[in-house]
């Protein structure tokens, strides 16, 4: 499978004061680290889940790869086009291919359009003009399962699921090889959240689009995502093969968000493991592993040393001292 986007050692950071204000406290370095030293690829009709809670750096790095914020280190390539370092003229044909689907799926959605105002705006802002809009509302309603009387209608009309395939059809309307779903199912009842799951699953078997999907929800990860990459702090403490991460999770904080997935068997035997306190602040990033303060798992030397990057099986590598199953390591510290 050839490689459409593949992202190396991104960093992103935010000021935290005032140069003024850094100048007057003697703050030699007024920023926070909001993505620190995140890798990955992917492949053309593969999808890559994003989870973690919220403020760990998911839709940071969305954000980074459309270029609506700036980067401060790394690499991002898109289909061999690096995107660090392109000015906002430079990046208006780059999105053309890349599609964003944000969190919202009424608020993304201007109130005084409608819905054929809408699923056409993209063509209106990359000037393409030799297109019949009429055709193309037409064209994109069907594509996500709307009928063509909806072209009339305005956001306030719709139902959650309806916005959201509203949202769906205005992302691929100029077939995108890439689309980033910011919690495309946010708000959404459980029926409404599996029928757009299928959607997106059959629109990308249909037209080979790559995807990033940034989720809460496990399950939607589960149902759709090829490969998966947890994040804790602005980091990917776990990631591989989403089966493979699922079944043999190898760290801490990866088992507490599994463990406090729902589980659709009533009968099933539930074995819950929480974290420890709050998130820390990044401001104040804790020493050592950063997941010590809340790992249940944790021990005097996670306290005093960073882990370094584990692999676990073919793609699959994390970043823990003393992993969910014992190895050479564990031993080697233990005596």
């Amino acid at each position: 499978m050839s490689t459409l986007l593949e992202v190396e050692h991104l960093k992103v950071r935010f000021r935290s004061m005032g140069a003024l204000r850094a100048l007057m406290r003697r703050v030699k370095d007024p920023y926070i680290d909001a993505v620190c030293d995140v890798s990955f690829r992917i492949g053309r009709g593969e999808t890559l889940g994003l989870v973690g809670e919220s403020g760990s750096g998911k839709s940071t790095i969305a954000r980074a790869l459309m270029g609506l914020i700036p980067s401060h280190g790394g690499s991002m390539r898109f289909d061999g086009t690096e995107l660090r370092g392109l000015s906002q003229r430079a990046y208006k044909p780059v999105r053309r291919d890349m599609a964003m689907m944000f969190q919202d799926p009424v608020g993304s959605l201007s109130p005084r359009l409608t819905v054929r105002s809408l699923i056409t705006e993209p063509f209106r802002i990359h000037g393409v003009r030799d297109r019949d809009m009429d055709a193309e509302t037409r064209r994109l309603l069907e594509m996500v399962g709307l009928p063509a009387g909806f072209a009339q209608r305005f956001p306030h009309q719709l139902s959650g699921g309806q916005a959201r395939r509203v949202g769906v059809a205005r992302a691929l309307a100029l077939d995108p090889r890439l689309v980033i779903a910011d919690e495309p199912t946010a708000g959404l009842d459980v029926s409404i959240q599996g029928e757009v799951m299928n959607l997106l699953a059959e629109l990308q078997d249909r037209l080979g689009i790559g995807m990033v999907v940034i989720t809460h929800n496990l399950n939607v990860v589960r149902h759709i995502s090829d490969q998966m990459a947890v994040m804790y702090l602005g980091r990917f403490v776990e990631q591989g093969p989403t089966e493979e991460v699922f079944h043999r999770p190898r760290h801490p904080y990866t088992e507490v968000l599994l463990s406090a997935n729902p589980e659709p068997d009533p009968d099933a035997k539930l074995h819950r493991v929480e974290a420890r306190g709050d998130i820390p602040s990044l401001a104040h990033r804790p020493t050592g592993c950063e997941f010590h303060t809340r790992c249940p798992r944790a021990r005097d030397y996670c306290r005093e040393v960073a882990p370094a990057l584990s692999s676990a099986a073919p793609d699959h590598t994390y970043t823990c001292h003393f992993p969910l199953e014992a190895d050479a390591k564990e031993r080697r510290l233990e005596a």
